[in-house]
């Protein structure tokens, strides 16, 4: 009899941690369910570095399923040569990545679009430019072929970087109404040799993931930030 009611108690608190755990209230890990806004998309990208400082990190694509937001896939990330910084606070040529929300206004690359992509894709030329020039009607868009008021020393010529811009996602940051002197052509991009000049950028493979991932349809944003402090990613 002792040795039956030994083993019902062993049994028993075998089975309390479990039954305790399950009945927990569930509380998800996952970043975009402790972030301030989400966009108010069903699709988001996170690019979190640990510090601003930092020129490396993680960008992860979530899918929202109910009121809960699941891991669609993740990748090591580079940032600016000179890590992060506030997107409304940033200068521009201060090879710095802007924290921040910012919508995903369309795709491009020197590439063909992967398959399955179905955010409106631009296929760069050799006329292609990405107008930086501060002084320009054009500033911080795409032009094909150089306005007049725009200088190429203050541009990016697309098909320049064939690596880089293989495939890309322009990043909202500073697009809508720019303000002159805060920052131009802001993407999520193929990997290079290092650190960016101020965009995120993913390994090739990753980025055409991503591509075949995003809808449109979605309303996906990207959210740039560190884990923690002023631009901690959870703030925006």
């Amino acid at each position: 009899m002792r040795t039956a009611l030994a083993l019902g108690a062993a049994l028993l608190a075998l089975a309390t941690p479990a039954a305790v755990a399950n009945s927990r209230p569930f509380t998800s890990p996952h970043l975009p369910n402790r972030m301030a806004d989400t966009g108010g998309g069903t699709q988001l990208i996170t690019a979190e570095a640990p510090a601003t400082g930092s020129t490396t990190g993680r960008v992860t694509w979530w899918n929202k399923r109910g009121p809960l937001w699941v891991m669609a896939g993740r990748a090591e990330a580079r940032f600016g040569a000179n890590g992060l910084v506030e997107g409304t606070a940033r200068k521009q040529n201060t090879s710095t990545t802007p924290t921040g929300l910012y919508d995903l206004p369309y795709a491009f690359g020197t590439t063909a679009a992967p398959a399955g992509t179905r955010f409106s894709y631009r296929r760069a030329t050799d006329r292609s430019w990405w107008c930086e020039d501060t002084a320009s009607q054009a500033y911080n868009r795409w032009v094909e072929g150089l306005p007049a008021d725009c200088r190429a020393s203050e541009s990016e010529r697309i098909t320049a970087f064939p690596t880089q811009y293989a495939r890309a996602l322009v990043v909202g940051f500073n697009y809508d109404q720019p303000v002159r002197g805060r920052g131009a052509g802001i993407f999520l991009h193929v990997n290079g040799k290092g650190a960016t000049a101020g965009c995120v950028s993913v390994p090739a493979d990753a980025m055409a993931r991503i591509l075949a991932w995003a809808d449109p349809a979605k309303h996906p944003h990207i959210a740039i930030g560190t884990a923690s402090g002023p631009t901690a990613i959870t703030r925006y």
